[in-house]
């Protein structure tokens, strides 16, 4: 017998959701919600992360009764390993992404950008005196294709360490040389990864869990911090935007246009071909009133803090927005994108267009970009999206009237900016008080759950709490849907110190930094309070830390082990599968202190994940020697 299916009031947070999953119900339209349900109880072993399928020889499966594999691996050498896997697989997710993006780069100051250009010279410029490049006297190129051949380096390195990490304070970087985890090559530290899992290698779970630090390192700060600096460089840098986000931003009489994925070089010329004046023309003559472009998932974030386009939603939304019937076509690239959108586009009118080589789709038409005119094959994809428009059935169509305003844009540089050029203005409203600490909440959505529930119950909770909160991703999607980056809205949730502070400098108090892979933003941040001064001279002294309410992918698992070994703890909202070894769970959450100063912690309920965090940064204070701000626990 099949799971009981859960009351739709029970699966998702807000209406728009709510109205669509009942409306994929009544035309039978399966969903990631329904999927959920058919996969009845899901397997233990799986979840334990007691399974172990590398060699032929299994798949095996410890028990009381078979403690050992058939090659003699015990439970804490294959729940080591399966975790040691995850973080090469998220930490080569965002990692890829950067290296596209410096390939671009590279081939920009060729003169083969074709379409492409360096957009904010002063990035490049602050980039390459980070990387000690000179730059002083020389053109925008020169200084371009030497930042571009030392970042391919970083991928490259055989033995030496990241120049990234010189970007992290001093005292941190000593505890990543005591500690034997300082990355060398992000290539170097993947592939090494999946030879220390193979069969007869590394079977020390404490040697093998290190690696997984070692090599979410070279994510964090190295490929994820390399994607943010070449953005930047050639899109631009992000600047304070106001927007919309939700179901409700798709058009009735325009057409709709859903971009979906993580790379931005799509999107970036998806926003110029859209208001070519020959698309424009092209669109009245189907009658349409107009293109709508918005984005779903880290793509979304992507095109909102550079071109304030709006957001349809985040990842739990991508079939969604299909089964509104108005969505004209979606384009997808690489990560996240569900292969069930090709069977839900057929019930309407919807085209599926995947554009990337290594992410084809079955049932999805396939259109790469033409590298030496990709602005032409981006226009040829509108038009074929314009002409979709004369095939959308109305009576299919039915758009949630739900959206919410927001303000997007916050990288470094823009709060940095809002503050009048330096962080010193938030180090004092530390110290004086007025703000408790500082928490990026970042990650996934997941149908396992309530969707957004505890994101959106633990934001609240914070804010109220005179925490300043900093998100990114499919979280940070999900608080701007429930009004909390809306500064006119969200002031009002806040308490007193925070909210003064906010109105102070003209920012709200759920700063948006951007997509997944920008989480590097929030460890840029936390340093430079440091440099700062007065709190301290390593991250794990900072009255900080990171939460992961909805663990979905991989890459959230890169993404919690780096801030981890950055010295910041990460409170998740649910365990990782590593329940199964005693010894790789206590590692995780209670020697990593040891290592790092820092750990993990399971919390399901976001309000005690809210104590939990003040405990956290009250206990940073008093070490640090600060105004104690006396707060009650909540109820």
């Amino acid at each position: 017998m099949g799971k009981k299916a859960k009351p739709l009031e029970e699966r998702v947070t807000d209406l728009a959701s709510l109205e669509m999953l009942g409306k994929a119900e009544r035309e039978c339209i399966d969903t990631s919600f329904s999927r959920m349900d058919s996969q009845q109880t899901q397997c233990t072993f799986g979840m334990n992360g007691t399974c172990c399928r590398i060699c032929h020889m299994g798949p095996c499966r410890i028990t009381k009764t078979a403690p050992r594999g058939v090659c003699g691996a015990d439970g804490d050498t294959i729940v080591a390993r399966n975790f040691l896997r995850e973080v090469a697989g998220g930490g080569a997710a965002h990692s890829d992404h950067g290296r596209h993006l410096v390939l671009l780069l590279k081939k920009v100051t060729q003169g083969r950008g074709y379409g492409y250009q360096i957009k904010d010279e002063t990035a490049l410029r602050r980039s390459a005196q980070a990387y000690q490049i000179v730059e002083e006297g020389r053109t925008v190129n020169e200084v371009a294709s030497d930042l571009a051949e030392r970042l391919l380096e970083e991928f490259k390195a055989q033995e030496t360490s990241l120049q990234t990490l010189r970007l992290a304070p001093k005292r941190r970087r000593a505890i990543w040389r005591a500690n034997g985890v300082q990355p060398s090559g992000i290539d170097r530290m993947i592939v090494e990864a999946m030879h220390r899992t193979h069969i007869g290698v590394d079977h020390d779970y404490r040697n093998i869990l290190m690696h997984a630090f070692r090599t979410s390192l070279a994510d964090g700060w190295g490929g994820s911090r390399i994607a943010s600096t070449v953005s930047d460089i050639l899109f631009g840098t992000p600047v304070p935007v106001r927007s919309t986000t939700n179901l409700g931003v798709l058009g009735k009489s325009t057409v709709n246009i859903v971009v979906h994925g993580h790379e931005p070089e799509l999107t970036e010329l998806l926003a110029m071909a859209v208001k070519a004046p020959d698309v424009k023309r092209y669109v009245k003559q189907v009658g349409a009133e107009g293109i709508t472009l918005a984005g779903i998932c880290c793509t979304a974030n992507e095109i909102l803090m550079r071109q304030g386009v709006p957001v349809a939603g985040n990842f739990l939304q991508q079939e969604l927005a299909l089964i509104t019937g108005a969505v004209e076509m979606m384009i997808i690239d690489v990560q996240c994108c569900m292969p069930s959108l090709p069977e839900i586009a057929l019930a309407y009118h919807t085209e599926i267009v995947a554009i990337s080589d290594m992410a084809k789709m079955i049932g999805a038409t396939h259109l790469a970009l033409d590298k030496k005119d990709p602005l032409s094959s981006v226009k040829y994809m509108v038009k074929r999206a314009i002409d979709n428009y004369l095939k959308r059935d109305s009576k299919k169509v039915d758009i949630p009237p739900i959206k919410e305003s927001l303000a997007a844009g916050f990288g470094v540089e823009a709060i940095k900016c809002k503050l009048g050029g330096t962080l010193r203005p938030l180090v004092d409203a530390v110290i004086e008080g007025q703000i408790l600490g500082i928490v990026g909440v970042v990650g996934c959505s997941n149908p396992k759950f309530k969707s957004e529930d505890y994101v959106n119950k633990l934001t609240s909770e914070l804010i109220k709490h005179d925490i300043l909160v900093l998100q990114t991703g499919c979280a940070a999607i999900a608080s701007a849907k429930a009004g909390f980056m809306n500064p006119e809205t969200a002031m009002e949730k806040a308490g007193v110190g925070l909210r003064d502070v906010c109105k102070g400098v003209g920012i709200p108090p759920v700063l948006h930094m951007g997509s997944c892979v920008d989480n590097s933003r929030i460890l840029q941040i936390a340093t430079e309070l440091i440099f700062e001064g007065r709190l301290g001279n390593d991250l794990s002294q900072l009255p900080a830390a990171g939460v992961v309410p909805e663990l979905m992918s991989e890459k959230a698992v890169a993404i919690g082990c780096y801030f981890v070994a950055s010295g910041l703890n990460v409170i998740l909202g649910q365990p990782f599968s590593t329940t199964g070894s005693e010894n790789v769970t206590n590692f995780l959450f209670e020697e990593s202190k040891d290592y790092f100063g820092a750990s993990f912690h399971v919390c399901e309920d976001p309000y005690q994940a809210t104590n939990m965090i003040i405990d956290i940064l009250a206990k940073a204070r008093r070490t640090l020697g600060i105004e104690e701000k006396r707060l009650a626990p909540i109820l």
